[in-house]
This record gives structure tokens, C-alpha cells and sequence, in this order.
């Protein structure tokens, strides 16, 4: 007899083929007994369809957001958590009688990941990507006092540009979180535009990219002798708030 999923959750992105999000929650499934439960991925080509799919399926219970609806799924909400508006990026969003509420899970996610690996002389960050995801990196930065700038490809106020980043900028910023795309499966060669000749063993790379294992811009960095961190150990914090939240009353 087959069984009636009465309880579903899933992803919200485009082209996340790549995501460890299903089978991860097929695992956690599996481990807890819960039958009639399923995790899918939701690969829309226009934020537009989020209505659609919200509307269809009167078993949602909760979905994550990723790359590159965290800010525009936000006009779909009905409420949104105190952090998730400050930050002006969700990526969790919880079902409830009164519609639904955008939460931010990134911002636990990344602080406990990032948080073992910095030292004294990690005073100073670049935020490499303008995207939902710098912004909950950003706010973290914030809590922790760590002073940071936003690093894009397109001249804004208060950003730099890659080809700003010469020696002396290399050497006052020594944590690096590469926020955009850049590198994740299949486009494994991709990499962020950085000097990599000037990173050095006082640098700490973080990638939030889990697929590859090794990206690019860390194996380079790698090279260079910097601390390297990926963005599984972020992804599986951030699902188990995700999780906590979708299960609170």
C-alpha cells in the first residue's frame, strides 16, 4: 500500500539539481521513522511560480530558499521572523494559520560554522557577492565585530570592485566568504576574481558552496597556505534550525 505524504517540505531555487537538501531530509526521515513525510526539490525558473506552488500543494508544511529567490521571495510572505527582516533575506519559510513567515537560518548557520576558525587577527572580512547570502554573512560579521566590505563586479557605494583589490587591501582583510555561485557543480573551474598570489597562510577562506567539496577559489587558497572551509557543516545547521522552526508551535 502506498504511503500519502501529509507532510512535505522542500526547496526553492533554480537549477539545484546540485543540493544535498533531499536526500539529507530523506536520511533525517528515515532516522526519526516519520512515514508520510517528503523533502523535494523546487526548481522554479521565475520567483512568479512560488505562488503557484504554495497554492497547489495544501500539504507544504515548510520550504528552504536558495540562490536566487532568498530576497525575492519575500513580497510572497506574510510575516517575516525580527532577523530575517533586518537581514532583508530569507531562506526558510514556515507554514502557518496566519499564512506564511520568513525566517533566516543562514545567520546560525554560518556563525557556528565560521566561528572555531577565526583568530585574534581576523579583524577585517570580504564579502565576495552582493546575493541573500551576503547579507545574512554580513550580519554576522556585525554581531561578531568583525569589520567587512562587499565585493561585486559592478561599482555601488561602500563596495569594491575586484580590481580593487591590490596588495595593501589583501593584507588588512584576511577572512574571505565567497558568496556568489562561482564554482558550484557542474561549473567546478569557476572562481571568484581574486589575487590569489597574495593570499597567505594568515588568510581563512570560506566558501558557501558544498558541491564540489573543494572548490576552486579554496583549493587555491589552499595553495597559498589559508585556512579553507566549505559550506556543508553551515547547510546541515541551517536545515537543523530549519527543521526546529517548521516543528515549533
Amino acid at each position: 500500500m502506498e504511503t500519502i505524504e501529509k507532510n512535505n517540505y522542500g526547496l526553492v531555487g533554480k537549477n539545484i539539481s546540485y543540493s544535498f537538501s533531499e536526500s539529507y531530509f530523506a536520511d533525517k526521515f528515515k532516522k526519526l521513522g516519520l512515514s508520510g513525510y517528503s523533502y523535494r526539490n523546487y526548481d522554479l525558473a521565475h520567483i512568479e511560480d512560488f505562488k503557484e506552488l504554495v497554492g497547489e500543494d495544501k500539504n507544504l508544511k515548510g520550504l528552504n530558499v536558495t540562490i536566487p529567490y532568498k530576497e525575492a521571495v519575500i513580497p510572497y510572505l506574510d510575516k517575516l521572523d525580527k532577523k530575517a527582516r533586518k537581514v532583508g533575506a530569507v531562506n526558510t519559510v514556515k507554514f502557518t494559520k496566519k499564512g506564511l513567515k520568513g525566517y533566516n537560518t543562514d545567520i546560525y548557520g554560518f556563525k557556528k560554522s565560521i566561528k572555531p576558525y577565526l583568530k585574534k587577527h581576523h579583524k577585517r572580512a570580504l564579502i565576495l557577492g552582493t546575493g541573500g547570502a551576503s547579507k545574512a554573512v554580513a550580519f554576522v560579521f556585525k554581531e561578531l565585530g568583525i569589520k567587512f566590505k562587499f565585493v561585486s563586479r559592478t561599482a555601488k557605494k561602500n563596495q569594491l570592485l575586484y580590481d580593487d583589490l591590490d596588495e595593501k587591501t589583501m593584507k588588512k582583510y584576511k577572512v574571505l566568504v565567497n558568496c556568489t555561485p562561482l564554482g558550484t557543480f557542474p561549473n567546478i573551474e569557476e572562481k571568484p576574481a581574486i589575487p590569489f598570489q597574495l593570499i597567505s597562510d594568515k588568510h581563512l577562506l570560506f566558501d558557501l558552496i558544498y558541491n564540489p567539496e573543494k572548490t576552486a577559489f579554496l583549493r587555491d587558497g589552499e595553495k597559498q597556505g589559508a585556512t579553507i572551509r566549505n559550506g556543508l557543516r553551515m547547510l546541515e545547521l541551517q536545515a537543523e534550525k530549519s527543521w526546529k522552526i517548521w516543528n515549533s508551535k
